[in-house]
């Protein structure tokens, strides 16, 4: 077995880079710890951070390819971030103008949660605590 601390980032590959870094700074409120341009791959990569927290990384790649199925591909399902109140960040995803699913409950936890996609089509749920 081996002895994991934690998770150290996501990588996330965006489709348009600059529309991908104003949704996950300016909508999930995330925070650049570094953004670096890479010549010889054209692509740019940015570390941003939740809090104190490097969370993700952000490329952009020349003509990646799309999302085969969304959520059900293998692969990585979702991010999910824990939210203290759903009902604030269901107002500040509308005053966005951010679509959103419905609010669903967790059968196992009874914890309220909902999904909301990034500009490529990742899901994002957002869960409360």
């Amino acid at each position: 077995m081996l002895h994991l601390n934690k998770v150290h980032h996501i990588a996330v590959i965006s489709s348009d880079y600059p529309r991908s870094l104003d949704f996950y700074t300016r909508v999930l409120g995330l925070r650049v710890l570094a953004e670096n341009y890479r010549a010889e791959r054209r692509s740019y990569k940015a570390d941003l951070a939740l809090g104190n927290d490097y969370i993700i990384e952000l490329f952009s790649f020349p003509s990646p390819p799309p999302r085969v199925t969304n959520p059900e591909a293998a692969g990585l399902r979702h991010l999910a971030f824990e939210v203290d109140s759903l009902d604030d960040e269901i107002a500040e995803l509308d005053k966005l103008g951010i679509a959103h699913e419905a609010v669903r409950v967790d059968e196992l936890t009874q914890k309220r949660f909902l999904f909301l996609k990034d500009p490529d089509g990742l899901p994002i749920e957002l869960y409360e605590q």
